[in-house]
């Protein structure tokens, strides 16, 4: 079946796959065409160009469906590669704590944040889970994400950790978005493991691991390597035991202080160093010099007001940043990605255009999918979405709090949510 969008903006265009991704100043450079169509060919895109060259296209090809973009923009969908979207209720009681004046760290310590959601969870079944997530999904595409990385580490049990990693499998084969899972045991320290940190080590590597490699439950391993949570040296022993098990890291670091964790990361070859709130020029240097993805969650800046990624300070160093959601019930909890964009652009000073590479290209390559999402190219599976009727592309992080996405399409197809 062959579809054609007429009459758009098409933006975040590539002649060929991208082998590297979007940093420093490119990132400000975007391709957009203007009055353009875009030809879709299966799921996969076939080729973009000025609606002067339809009537040729139409000559060339039968063409089954027809969608009016209505002055609005074609973009790729977002690649949102951090979330937690596998959670067992909401945690707005500890939202007024922190009005309070509670510290994050104040909350934890009284038995609150991942462990307040870890009782949960334990107590919630998995079609539970599995029916709470998939409308939180729903909802994240029906504002514009088209591709999503979803951690376990709200369980910290064998048992819990395991249901939702089955759950995270479920949603993979429920929807036609490709999603990615990653094994977060090492999140926090259980209650009952206080006193007795390596047993809870222990049994990360000796029991979780072995269960989560042998059922295929993972994509990714990854560690909070940060003050207060998981060390340098328990971080690593971890990583080295889930490597048997060809997982790759995707690390939480550098959140609470500077805590050595992005150097660990690129150490291990992480695909990506997540939070980074807390970073100076040595990690900055050594992401440059790796292939590791640096990946800011400014929705967790926002939330918990601490400070925000530089992200300004690493594009202009030459890093590719990358965007992500955060999708979390204690410290993040949003996974509208229009928002982050906004976000970024306020508090971090990215452009427009930074901000878009960052949500697309550049968070595919943070779950190493660039080869078939990510940009609008043709041979590319045809994930992207239609604006509505906006300005420009610097529309989208200033008129913030409203969904400006009007249709969603997923592997050549418009997206209904119905059917999910």
């Amino acid at each position: 079946m062959k579809l054609i969008i007429n009459a758009a903006a098409v933006a975040v265009i590539e002649s060929a796959p991208s082998r590297i991704p979007v940093g420093g100043s490119m990132m400000k450079q975007l391709n957009v065409l203007e009055n353009a169509y875009l030809l879709i060919d299966s799921n996969r895109i076939h080729s973009f160009g000025s609606m002067n060259d339809v009537p040729a296209i139409r000559q060339k090809f039968t063409i089954d469906e027809e969608m009016d973009a209505a002055g609005g923009f074609v973009i790729p969908g977002f690649c949102d590669s951090h979330t937690h979207i596998v959670f067992a209720g909401s945690r707005e009681s500890e939202f007024v704590d922190k009005i309070n004046g509670l510290s994050y760290e104040d909350i934890a310590r009284r038995g609150g944040g991942i462990l307040n959601s870890a009782e949960r969870l334990g107590q919630t079944s998995e079609e539970e889970l599995f029916e709470a997530a998939r409308r939180r999904v729903i909802e994240v595409i029906s504002h514009g994400t088209t591709a999503l990385e979803i951690k376990s580490g709200y369980g910290l049990t064998p048992e819990s950790e395991i249901k939702i990693l089955r759950v995270i499998k479920r949603l993979k084969e429920h929807f036609p978005i490709p999603i990615k899972s990653t094994f977060l045991g090492a999140h926090a320290i259980p209650k009952h493991y206080r006193d007795n940190r390596q047993a809870y080590i222990r049994e990360i590597i000796d029991v979780m691991l072995p269960k989560v490699a042998d059922e295929k439950l993972a994509d990714y391993v990854d560690v909070f390597c940060d003050e207060g949570f998981f060390t340098i040296e328990e971080t690593d022993a971890i990583l080295k035991a889930a490597s048997t098990y060809g997982l790759r890291p995707k690390m939480h670091a550098n959140e609470m202080a500077n805590s050595g964790g992005v150097q660990l990361g690129i150490a291990h070859n992480a695909v990506s160093v997540d939070h980074l709130e807390r970073v100076d020029k040595p990690e900055i240097d050594a992401l440059l010099a790796s292939s590791t993805m640096p990946v800011a969650l400014p929705g967790a800046s926002f939330f918990l007001r601490i400070p925000y990624a530089p992200v300004r300070q690493m594009v202009d160093s030459g890093l590719p940043v990358v965007l992500a959601s955060d999708f979390n019930p204690g410290s993040s909890p949003s996974g509208n990605m229009q928002f982050i964009m906004s976000l970024a652009c306020i508090y971090g000073r990215m452009l427009p255009e930074e901000a878009l590479h960052a949500i697309t290209i550049n968070g595919a390559f943070a779950m190493e999918i660039q080869n078939d999402y990510g940009s609008i190219c043709p041979g590319k599976i045809a994930n992207i979405v239609i604006t509505k009727e906006i300005p420009s592309l610097a529309f989208m992080p200033y008129y913030y709090g409203f969904n400006k996405i009007d249709r969603v399409i997923i592997n050549g197809e418009l997206f209904d949510p119905s059917k999910y």
